[in-house]
Formats: C-alpha cells, structure tokens, sequence
C-alpha cells in the first residue's frame, strides 16, 4: 500500500493566475485545436457519447459550430451507422450519391424516400444511371394521385439545368442564382449522374463558416465502439457510413482488453482516427499511445450523473488527472480530450490551461434542443433526463439491444450501477449554450495573454485556493436575482 503526498485537485480547488495581456478584444482569441492529429476543431468541445445527448441531430448542430459530436453506441449496429450517414448527407459541397429513383415507382414510393432521407428531391434515373429528370417536394406536395408514376410528374431531363461533373463551386452558385432553381445535377460526358449541388448547402456554407468538414464539405462526426467482439463490426459499418473518428468507449481504458481492443481496430481501420480511453494516470496514456491511438480520453468518475468513485473507491481528482496526463500525452505528441467533472466555462479554462487539447461535455449539452428525448414539466419548470451510460437502466437497454424477449429479474439483479439518471433544466438551443461557454473561454484567455490554447498551455499558472476563496468566487453578501 502506498498514498501519495499531496491531495488530487479538481476545478473548484484552484483558479488560474491572471498575467500581463496585450489583448484588447476577445475576439482577437484563437479558440482552435486539434481533436487529432489531421482534423482541428474551430471549438475546442466534443459532445458526450452518451445515448442522453448525442445522435444526429446533436452531431450536426456540434459540427456546424464548429465543434464535433460522438455519437453513442447503445443501439443496433445498423442504426448506429444510420446516424453516420445522417450526419455525413446533411451537408456537402457535392452530394456524391444522392437519392435516386427508377421512373416507374409510384410517386407515393419517391414520397416516401424523400422522407427517410429528409430530402427535398429524388432524381429519377433509369437502369444506367443515365438521368431522366427530377422530383421535387413541390411534385409531391398537392398531388391527387399517388399511384401514378414519377415519370409523370417529373421535370424531365430536356427542362433541367446540369453541369459538368468538374464544375467548381463558384460557378455553380452563379448557375443557381442565374435560373432561380435550387438544384443542379452534375452529369458525365454520357449523361450518367454523378453528383448534385443544392442552394440549401451553399446557403449552409455561408450561414456556419467554422463548421467541422471534411475534405468533400461534408460535416465530420464520431462514432463509439465497446470491447465486445461484434464491435469490430460496429466500427466496420460506421466506417462503411463515413465516421471521421471512431471513440472506444469503455469507464476503464487502462486494462488489457480494452488496449488489445485498440489494436485490432487500428489494425483493421489503420486510415481512421482513433480515440482511447478512458485513463486518469500517465501511465494510461503511454500505454494507449503504444496501441497506436490518435489521442486520449482523461476522466475517470468525474462526471455530474457518475458514481464510479463511490461504488468502487477509485478515481483521480479530474484537474490533478489532466495536469498528470498531459505532461505525458505532450512528451508523446498525443492530444488529450478532458472528459467529465465540467459545470462552467471557467472548468473549461481550466482544463485546458492544464494540458487538454479539447473538452467533451454530457450534461451541459444534455438539456438542450438537439440532445435525444422529450422535455418533462416538474413545478412549472422544463427538464431533459440526462443518465450515466453505466446507470441502472442504461446497463439494461444494452442487454436489450439485438433481443426479443424481455430481460428476467435476474438480469437486472445481476447489474451493479455505476450512474445515475437525474434531470437537468431545459436549456434551448446547443448553439446559444456554445456561445456562452466559447465567450467565457474567450475572456479567460485574455486574462492570460494567450491568442491561442498552446499559448494558454504555457503561460497558465494555477494557484489552490481554501474554501474561503470557493465562496468568494461565487456570488456572496447579496441577494441573487
């Protein structure tokens, strides 16, 4: 048995030294940073993996901020690569594949496609791939018949305006604007469709110019995994979809089967980044960095809705966790992601002043519009349910996935939680809560001096504080409106 000499820090436990700064606006700050290697966020924060706050609508709202959202993995292998391809089509230069029809289906079928793709229009070609023409919401709007054929309806190929395959982006904005049309199919030299330029995705290109892309303009988004042996083939489909990052998601990433697992997904996927965790020592890192890992997760029952500390005795004050793995992660050259133990944007600051490249975030961004579920009503007041992804009945819905018959008492006897389920307030849309906690990061790195995070990174000096200076932080001798 062994103690360490001095006690693990968290966020409350310290506050950031204010230094000598020439920045006069904080809008002159850089908030970028590298999630990995190969892809940088214009926000430095990743929305959680947990089936409380991240599916596609979230992911798409995250990456268009700027940020990035991973989406959970407590579902079916097929839905969760579903959600990939919803993220990925939402937005392009060039939409690569776009929903095509054949021109016999009944216009009720091309309806009905439009829906599960949310799409505006279908293009029709035949059996070649050669383009015929086109349906858009306004055929299938008013129409009495559903039965008849989308041929029927269809602006034909003679009445549509194409482009080559190589036009550029510029000039097919000019294309657009010159005939008020909203979308222009891209063609070969045979007439084959190739692909499909829409206003809605050059107005999107406008309206979110920090949005997370890739190469192809389309928005970047993550995907969880686990350790089981089908999550090989979890992560085969996601990559199949498009998935810019895969994350594995386990409480306890510093143990030989969750290092083994790492291996066989970079051997598998060695061109899609990777992200291990979770780890609280530097130790963790070195041994996830040897796996081959593009970063690494810090946090180990740090976070509002988890209870491993206290089920399990272990776990290292996140502050002291992030200030240890950094040292290490930064000797290797891996970024590090600070997830849990974050309720402001000064913890935010702070994280990241301690060595992380980027933060991740449950519960702050589970109240929100775009976080899964409905909003409840307790006292007059709205809430969202936020629950750990190691709670009671999160342990339960995973047993339940890809089985028909309901579980037996002994199956939730058998679960030993280490979350909870609880509510948060009903907080809006991600955006304006995003706004919010990039302005506060913003302020804190003037009050450094730092324009950028690897400046924040050097001139941070923390000071600890008693729990006299905690209450003088906060409000205090007044009465709070």
């Amino acid at each position: 048995m062994k103690i360490r000499p001095e006690p693990g820090l968290t966020f409350d436990d310290v506050l950031l030294v204010p230094k000598r700064s020439s920045i006069q606006s904080r809008t002159a700050v850089n908030t970028a940073s590298e999630l990995v290697p190969g892809i940088r966020l214009a926000l430095p924060i990743i929305s959680a993996n947990m089936d409380t706050v991240t599916e596609a609508e979230m992911a798409i709202a995250m990456a268009r901020a700027g940020g990035i959202g991973i989406l959970h993995r407590f579902m079916s292998i097929a839905a969760q690569a579903d959600l990939v391809r919803q993220v990925k089509r939402s937005e392009s230069f060039v939409v690569e594949n776009p929903v095509t029809v054949p021109p016999d289906i009944p216009l009720r079928e091309a309806r009905r496609q439009m829906q599960e793709f949310g799409v505006g229009g279908v293009v029709v070609v035949d059996e070649n791939g050669k383009l015929l023409g086109m349906v858009t919401s306004r055929d299938v709007l008013l129409s009495p018949d559903d039965d008849v054929p989308v041929h029927k309806v269809m602006t034909p190929r003679a009445r549509l305006v194409v482009a080559s395959h190589e036009e550029h982006l510029e000039s097919a904005r000019d294309i657009l604007y010159r005939h008020r049309i909203e979308k222009l199919p891209l063609v070969d030299a045979e007439d084959h469709l190739v692909g499909l330029i829409t206003a809605k995705d050059i107005v999107k290109l406008q309206k979110y110019p920090q949005a997370t892309k890739d190469a192809k303009g389309r928005l970047r988004v993550g995907a969880a995994i686990g350790v089981r042996p089908e999550d090989l083939e979890r992560a085969a489909a996601c990559v199949e979809a498009g998935v810019d990052v895969l994350v594995l998601d386990v409480a306890h990433g510093h143990a030989d089967h969750a290092l083994e697992m790492l291996r066989k997904i970079k051997r598998e996927f060695p061109e899609v980044p990777l992200i291990g965790g979770n780890v609280a020592t530097p130790e963790g890192v070195r041994d996830m960095a040897e796996t081959g890992v593009d970063a690494v997760k810090v946090g180990v029952g740090a976070g509002s809705i988890c209870i491993t500390r206290i089920v399990t005795g272990f776990g290292v004050p996140q502050l002291s966790a992030i200030l240890e793995c950094a040292r290490e992660a930064q000797r290797i050259g891996l970024p590090l992601i600070a997830d849990g133990g974050i309720r402001t944007s000064g913890d935010i600051t702070k994280a990241l002043a301690a060595g992380a490249s980027t933060v991740m975030l449950g519960s702050l961004l589970a109240g929100t519009d775009e976080s899964p579920g409905v909003a409840v009503v307790r006292q007059g007041r709205r809430y969202k349910v936020v629950r750990g992804m190691a709670s009671l009945t999160a342990n339960v819905a995973r047993k339940r996935i890809g089985r028909d018959e309901e579980l037996s008492q002994e199956d939730w006897e058998k679960v030993v939680p280490e979350g909870v389920e609880a509510m948060v307030p009903y907080r809006g849309a991600v955006r304006d809560i995003l706004y919010q906690l990039v302005g506060g990061l913003r302020s804190g790195m003037s009050y450094a001096g730092a324009r950028t995070i690897p400046e924040l990174w050097e001139r941070a000096e923390f000071i600890r504080i008693t729990p006299a200076g905690q209450r003088e932080s906060a409000p205090h001798d007044v009465n709070v409106m």
